[in-house]
């Protein structure tokens, strides 16, 4: 059985056909336009494309935001211009096939349940690191959507009151202190400083700002300053996990987007944390923490596989 996967992203819409094994047979990309309107006739237009060439059973839609529990509408999207958007019905009106809408980090999540780094366990939180936090929960094999289809938004825990302030309306949010763009900015403040921030200032002065990428790479050659930037990020990744695991208690932790790329020099630290953090440590099980391992094509292929077709 083929089904379609589309991931709709902030400069990028990524599709896919996707077979019943997550294996992708075929895959497209093309810019996201601005206008609501000409956004929905790109899913469409890829959909047919799709659709041309392979019996497709389903559609599967993921896109940044609040999706209500029927995966039907969209309530709120912080990045496109979606209140309460009829979407499915949008699309199932001009598309042969039954249409699902989901949330992009929950159906990244599924993804690396069913075919990635968390395919043999049970019960799994997914935690994305990029502009801010995107989070995904399993539990008992289940994607965990809460009473109003909108639970795990894990980025919007508020883990420090007073904080800095959110694009969410609240302060403190984990992904003010745990995402990429976290890191850049303990970066600067680490350039700002001197001393160990040496490397960092002086790729600041050359470049204009310091990015992600520059940031890694500088972990990766042992840069004292970027290192020290990364271990702030992460422990307050794993100060967060540990009050997850009080609260979901899975098996095992799933660390995804950008900052992941770092491997072990980032999940070292946030073990540490996890673990000083953790209720009853030392008289409990504890998770076990992995890094994602399909990149940017886990949301398409959890679309895909979370598309529901007709009985």
């Amino acid at each position: 059985m083929l089904k379609v996967g589309i991931d709709i992203g902030g400069t990028k819409i990524a599709g896919g056909v996707v077979d019943q094994d997550g294996r992708i047979v075929e895959k497209l990309r093309v810019d996201t336009p601005v206008d609501t309107r000409a956004l929905a006739d790109a899913v469409v237009d890829m959909a047919r494309h799709f659709g041309a060439g392979h019996d497709i059973a389903a559609v599967g839609v993921a896109a940044a935001g609040f999706i209500d529990r029927d995966r039907a509408t969209v309530i709120h999207a912080p990045n496109i211009a979606w209140r309460n958007e009829p979407l499915k019905a949008t699309l199932e009106g001009r598309i042969d096939v039954p249409v699902t809408i989901e949330n992009d980090a929950n159906a990244a999540g599924w993804a690396e349940f069913r075919f990635g780094a968390g395919r043999d366990v049970d019960n799994m939180v997914m935690l994305t690191m990029g502009t801010g936090v995107g989070g995904a929960v399993v539990l008992d094999g289940a994607l965990f959507r809460g009473g109003h289809g909108i639970a795990a938004e894990l980025g919007h825990i508020r883990f420090t009151r007073e904080g800095l302030p959110c694009g969410c309306g609240q302060n403190g949010c984990l992904e003010q202190y745990a995402s990429g763009r976290a890191l850049q900015r303990e970066a600067n403040a680490i350039a700002d400083g001197g001393g160990i921030g040496a490397a960092l200032a002086e790729l600041r002065a050359e470049k204009g700002s310091i990015s992600g990428p520059a940031i890694s790479r500088l972990v990766l050659a042992g840069d004292a300053g970027a290192t020290e930037a990364l271990r702030r990020v992460a422990t307050a990744l794993g100060e967060a996990c540990g009050g997850f695991q009080a609260v979901l208690d899975p098996e095992l932790f799933v660390i995804g987007g950008g900052v992941a790329q770092l491997g072990e020099d980032l999940l070292a630290p946030v073990r540490i944390a996890y673990e000083t953090s953790l209720p009853g440590y030392g008289d409990r099980p504890i998770a076990a923490f992995a890094i994602a391992q399909l990149g940017n094509d886990a949301g398409l292929i959890g679309a895909a596989d979370l598309a529901v077709g007709e009985d």
